[in-house]
């Protein structure tokens, strides 16, 4: 076999660290495997080309002594070649290499880890998180509240203390696990771990199950909470209650709760954060000659505006600190008042009477800039 750079056959610098190496040696142990090209003798040389610099730069031993004398360390008797093929590399799936490679890389897709020999029994397990989908109103979120829940929910059983198995006895070691609470299977050149069939995980069975809780360890049960709604809380914030969800497995802690917060719609006010809008229809007297008007806000208060002579319709009045409270501050955003100028309706005849009589005045000296200077780029723009 023809001799190659060792780090250069994985793709890695002399200073990799071992878990460098290892995982570059994965991506070409995939790439090359002789079970994914088949009759392909070039894939089947350089399958065995990284194996062979694998075996050496996974041993620390073996890696100091390639890094000093190279290829000539392992010549002359200096490599042990028990089960060699003829180019002298050992080419084997027993105890090494390709083999645990990927049984560390499946334990650590299935979340495991490498815990042969550590029985699943003695690990403690969390409980389920919950959700709680609250509706409130704007002004309950404008003066914050508290809240009583009723939550539907898994608790442990008090009669086997969440054990699951009845009074005077105890669970026993799963036999097909052997207490893991895994299995691990082979599927070609892959091992395959995956949850212990007869025992779900738990690594024990029930032989006389505990009657209140049919050998489940934990009984359904309403809790009554109470939740704390902070003002000024915003459209889908969660607020989190810690070991409030459900119970957790051999004595493990309760799982989470959490309360999904949505603000219904308000029929006047439209929120923005902090600041509130609305839109405020005026008569159109005022509008013309001002003055002032009292105007909602969201506290439950009126708050007086002062209009000026010839508002327009779609102008904005500000009105600073009236809007809702800034969360977990002493600060308020600000309150927007678009007035809307009202054109009058069933007017009565005097009405109309002084209406024309106004508008006889208004061709003589107008009253309305906006609509003439309107009217004036039109005559410019089709001359």
């Amino acid at each position: 076999m023809q001799e190659h750079n060792y780090y250069e056959l994985l793709g890695v610098s002399q200073k990799a660290g071992l878990e460098d190496i290892k995982r570059a040696y994965r991506k070409l142990a995939m790439q090359y495997h002789p079970d994914r090209n088949q009759n392909d003798k070039t894939a089947e040389t350089k399958f065995k080309e990284i194996n062979e610099a694998y075996e050496v730069l996974k041993d620390d031993q073996k890696r100091a002594q390639y890094d000093h004398f190279g290829h000539q360390a392992f010549k002359n008797g200096g490599q042990n070649n028990a089960g060699a093929d003829q180019d002298g590399f050992s080419f084997h799936f027993g105890g090494g290499g390709f083999s645990d490679i990927f049984q560390d890389f499946f334990s650590e897709v299935m979340g495991g880890g490498n815990q042969r020999g550590q029985s699943s029994s003695s690990r403690q397990r969390k409980g389920a998180d919950l959700r709680y989908d609250l509706s409130i109103s704007l002004e309950e979120a404008f003066k914050g509240r508290e809240e009583n829940l009723t939550i539907p929910t898994k608790v442990n059983c008090q009669t086997c203390k969440g054990s699951g198995a009845a009074e005077g006895t105890k669970p026993i070691t799963c036999s097909m696990c052997q207490g893991h609470g895994k299995v691990r299977a082979q599927q070609g050149f892959f091992t395959i771990e995956k949850t212990c069939p007869s025992c779900a995980g738990r690594g024990q069975t029930i032989e006389k199950p505990c009657k209140p809780c049919r050998g489940k360890g934990a009984v359904k049960e309403n809790k009554n909470l109470k939740v704390s709604i902070p003002a000024g809380i915003e459209e889908g914030t969660r607020l989190r209650l810690k070991n409030e969800g459900e119970a957790g497995l051999n004595g493990g802690p309760s799982g989470d709760l959490y309360v999904f917060i949505s603000i219904d719609q308000h029929p006047i006010f439209q929120r923005n954060h902090a600041d509130l809008y609305y839109k405020l229809p005026i008569r159109m007297t005022l509008a013309t000659l001002g003055g002032t008007i009292d105007v909602p806000t969201i506290d439950g208060s009126m708050s007086t505006l002062s209009i000026e002579p010839g508002a327009q319709s779609g102008r904005q009045y500000r009105l600073k600190n009236k809007g809702m409270p800034i969360l977990n501050t002493q600060m308020r955003g600000d309150l927007y008042v678009d007035v809307m100028v009202e054109t009058p309706v069933n007017l009565t005849k005097r009405q109309r009477e002084l209406l024309e009589e106004f508008k006889e005045l208004d061709m003589e000296k107008s009253t309305s800039p906006e609509s003439i200077g309107f009217f004036d780029k039109l005559k410019d723009l089709f001359k």
